[in-house]
């Protein structure tokens, strides 16, 4: 899956970029560690790919 033009990703594509698990994400959101998903549908959420590269570009530069 290539997530270069993509304006959002789902939580496998989140999984995919930054090679964290699930449950890694989903507790670091709860944290304020990590980006929070965006609702889009009464089952959907994603992310802002934007929201993410900047997190990981973070990451890196620290």
């Amino acid at each position: 899956m290539s997530t270069d033009n993509q304006l959002v990703l789902d939580i496998g594509g989140v999984i995919e970029l930054t090679t964290l698990s699930q449950s890694t994400i989903y507790a670091m959101v709860k944290k304020g560690e990590f980006p929070k998903q965006k609702r889009i549908g009464s089952n959907r959420v994603v992310w802002m790919r934007s929201e993410v590269i900047a997190w990981l570009e973070e990451k890196l530069a620290a």
